[in-house]
């Protein structure tokens, strides 16, 4: 598939002023305002736009040019106030920002798509509400079972906060985390607004212009093919039943094996190899079930957590020495990993609610949704595994590729965390 026609550009160095990131709200002031006297500009421009383009076939270059500028205002803005960029940004959407956007020209689009566009850009809203947030304050997860208050984008803005002022730097997991938000965003705008006909793209290994080479002690492996079968993903809860009720006598034995392995390495610093092999299985099915579950990978899987058994599979390394004073304080060191996995959470379902219906319809799993979702599930399972531990290495937050891909360049060993103010999410 040909690249699309709004794209995400990155040229931050992580770098952050302490200062300016604690005045940050406070001085986004003259930019809020501004963002709502050009947006009100900008709806009445879409209202002129929508009936030109149904005539013409294509975008007015002129209203192309004005809600490009204010898309990309947009998008620089909110990676300033979200801390994906430290400059203060420009008021009229020009090149040249940390955090930027390539807008194609106007290309033809087909008229029937234009017609019905607001009806097509709903499935995009579920997912662009669980990345960038409700801005309505909550109002529309209380309508449903998913919290969308609070996004991707907002969480790692929280947690990048507190992280800049220990460190004077972005994590770049974080980072990667708001800007895959951020480009989703931006095409589900461009799109809203009819200067492209290309849906938005939720596949966060398209997002970002490169994706960091790592070999985690937990890593995705996946061979999936993206094919399903429409049986079993029409009943694929009812199917998963068994699993979930066996998932959750096993993770009884697991707190007390968690337990009993929190007390060994605090003591030797070192897994006991049986803990370690145990908590593995456990969370290796806990994974094959959650995939099965949203739709990740389309057998149905075993019980038993068996490595190399299942499409969709979390690699968990050998025992290694562990700090023994960061085993101490695991839970504590494990909470802002646990937020921003609440985040991530909401994430898969949406792409597992609305893959649920594209399977249907098609037999095969979007490749966008599936990559949101095993992304998701990554994060789960190095957040789980760092509090079950498994690895003292601390949850990468932002989309990485996964081993199984044959492209991968050669990727460098991780360097332990040997302070706390590095605990920034990587």
């Amino acid at each position: 598939m040909s690249e699309h026609p709004i794209r995400l550009i990155l040229s931050d160095d992580l770098s952050r002023s302490r200062p300016t990131v604690f005045f940050r709200a406070l001085l986004a002031i003259p930019h809020v305002i501004w963002l709502g006297l050009w947006g009100v500009i900008a709806v009445l421009a879409v209202l002129i736009n929508w009936p030109a383009t149904l005539v013409m076939g294509r975008s007015p270059g002129w209203l192309h040019t004005f809600l490009a500028a204010y898309v990309k205002y947009a998008t620089q803005f909110f990676a300033y106030l979200n801390l994906a960029a430290n400059p203060y940004p420009p008021f009229d959407g020009q090149d040249g920002y940390p955090v930027d956007l390539t807008i194609a020209q106007p290309a033809r689009q087909a008229r029937w798509s234009v017609a019905v566009r607001a009806i097509l850009i709903l499935p995009a809203l579920l997912l662009v509400l669980a990345l960038v947030g409700d801005s309505t304050g909550g109002s529309f997860g209380r309508h449903s079972n998913i919290d969308f208050s609070l996004g991707l984008l907002h969480v790692a803005s929280i947690l990048g906060w507190f992280a800049i002022m220990a460190r004077g730097r972005m994590p770049r997991g974080l980072r990667d985390a708001a800007a895959y938000a951020l480009s989703y965003g931006a095409q589900f705008w461009a799109y809203a607004f009819l200067l492209t006909d290309r849906y938005p793209n939720s596949d966060p290994l398209a997002a970002l212009p490169e994706l960091p080479a790592r070999a985690d002690p937990i890593r995705l492996e996946s061979q999936d093919e993206l094919r399903r079968s429409r049986l079993t993903v029409f009943f694929r809860l009812l199917l998963a039943l068994p699993h979930l009720i066996w998932l959750a006598l096993w993770g009884v034995l697991a707190l007390f094996a968690a337990i009993l392995n929190w007390l060994a390495t605090v003591l030797t610093g070192h897994a006991p190899a049986r803990l370690h092999r145990f908590l593995a299985a456990y969370l290796r099915y806990q994974l094959h079930v959650y995939s099965f579950l949203y739709l990740v990978a389309n057998p149905f899987p075993g019980f038993a957590g068996q490595p190399h058994s299942y499409p969709f599979e979390i690699h968990i390394d050998e025992p290694q020495r562990q700090s023994r004073w960061r085993t101490g304080f695991r839970l504590i060191l494990a909470i802002p990993a646990l937020i921003l996995l609440s985040a991530y959470g909401s994430v898969a379902g949406v792409a597992a609610l609305l893959g649920w219906f594209a399977c249907l319809a098609r037999g095969e799993m979007p490749r966008g949704l599936r990559n949101a979702a095993s992304q998701s599930l990554r994060y789960q399972g190095q957040t789980i595994g760092y509090l079950l531990l498994l690895t003292d290495f601390y949850p990468y937050g932002g989309p990485i590729r996964d081993s199984g891909s044959a492209t991968d360049p050669p990727a460098p060993q991780p360097q332990p965390v040997h302070a706390l103010p590095e605990l920034g999410l990587s």
